[in-house]
């Protein structure tokens, strides 16, 4: 029987608004007993400077302009994970092995080659007195790879349980409305030596619609999706959008700045939600179809996570435009997993594979050349 380990992940967004924290017990295969899960809010300030700051870093000389910024930013929450990791450890009685620290994304760019997340891992490590993994995307962007998504052999752990747990047939895919979109086809244990995992980036979640209310109201979210189904989508507005955007290819890796919300300028907070609601909708509808292709006459089951499975607006307009009796689309939530902390437990399991050398990114999840180990692992104390 393989060793189990005990993990703490933390998992910072695209929203930049807080941390996810996860506690699992694994052997890094195919073992897995969730512990704890928490969210810690950033306050107003740090999540405005970490916004303006991501917002003026737009090419890699930009890296270097800002270097200052980034490093005292990076100081900061840095010592803000410790203190959370510290609570956490604080009232958790039993020992924990690792922390899966991934950081704060501030710029991604798999052409150069570069996944720039603000956090020290070695700081990290000194605050908290544990061994701390990190920087996981940078093997696989050396590998030819997209760096991203990286969770989908998480997503695979969890299909697998659900599938004994409440008999669930295969194919099952997973699909995280984040601040970007990204779904994974999972397979069985039984088949994994026949057919991969497949995983891609399909198009923006959250990251247009949070930016909208940001900008034009004092609220963060729209929460339930209620100000996006207050107002009346612009048509006109809409279908430029879509004829303007050059459709998303499921071979590369997608951050927010692939985004922008000019084109809805002038409409009222209301309609201008409604109409980037429905052109995200019509993206990660498009991006399903696209990733279905394969099994169009075959019921395909779609368990959603992340924060955008909350808005019941967006996904009614998903549901609309796949206008598809063969994609069900469900919260994870159904099948007993909390579809807030999935990518938290995710780097917790991921920061364990990473110990033990097994890949966590593959030619068919990330199109990396071979499949990746990743992780930077540090013990300073």
């Amino acid at each position: 029987m393989e060793k189990i380990y005990t993990s703490l992940g933390l998992m910072s967004g695209t929203s930049m608004d807080g941390v996810d924290a996860s506690i699992i017990k694994s052997d890094g295969y195919g073992q897995f007993t969730n512990i704890f899960d928490e969210y810690y809010e950033f306050g107003e300030n740090l999540q405005k400077k970490l916004i303006k700051l991501r917002n003026q870093i737009l090419e890699k000389t930009d890296l270097i302009t800002f270097s200052d910024e980034l490093k005292d930013l990076e100081r900061e929450i840095t010592i803000l994970h410790s203190e959370i990791v510290n609570k956490i450890l604080l009232n958790y009685k039993g020992e924990v092995d690792f922390i899966g620290f991934h950081g704060q994304t501030i710029f991604h760019n798999a052409n150069l080659k570069i996944s720039r997340q603000l956090g020290d891992g070695k700081l990290l490590s000194q605050l908290v007195k544990k061994t701390v993994v990190y920087n996981f995307r940078q093997n696989d962007l050396e590998n030819g790879g997209q760096g991203a998504p990286l969770v989908p052999i998480f997503h695979n752990l969890l299909a697998n349980i659900i599938h004994k747990k409440f008999n669930i047939n295969f194919p099952l895919n997973i699909l995280n409305i984040g601040g970007i979109s990204n779904i994974t086809k999972t397979v069985s244990e039984t088949d994994i030596l026949k057919h991969n995992i497949e995983a891609c980036d399909i198009g923006p979640g959250n990251v247009l619609i949070d930016e909208w209310i940001r900008c034009n109201s004092n609220k963060k979210i729209d929460l339930d999706g209620l100000i996006g189904k207050s107002g009346k989508i612009n048509e006109l507005v809409l279908n430029q959008a879509i004829e303007n955007f050059s459709n998303v290819s499921l071979e590369k890796s997608l951050d927010v700045k692939d985004f922008d919300i000019s084109f809805a300028k002038g409409l009222s907070l209301e309609d201008g939600c409604a109409t980037i609601t429905n052109f995200t909708a019509y993206l990660i509808s498009e991006g399903i179809k696209l990733f279905n292709k394969n099994n169009e006459n075959i019921a395909s089951k779609y368990l959603i996570c992340g924060g955008g499975r909350k808005n019941n607006f967006l996904l009614e307009n998903i549901k609309h435009y796949l206008n598809d009796n063969n994609i069900n689309l469900e919260p994870i939530d159904s099948y007993s997993i909390d579809g807030d902390y999935v990518e938290s437990q995710a780097f917790a399991y991921l920061a364990i594979r990473s110990f033990l050398k097994l890949p966590i990114s593959f030619p068919e999840t990330t199109g990396c050349k071979i499949s990746c180990p990743g992780g930077v692992i540090v013990k300073n104390y």
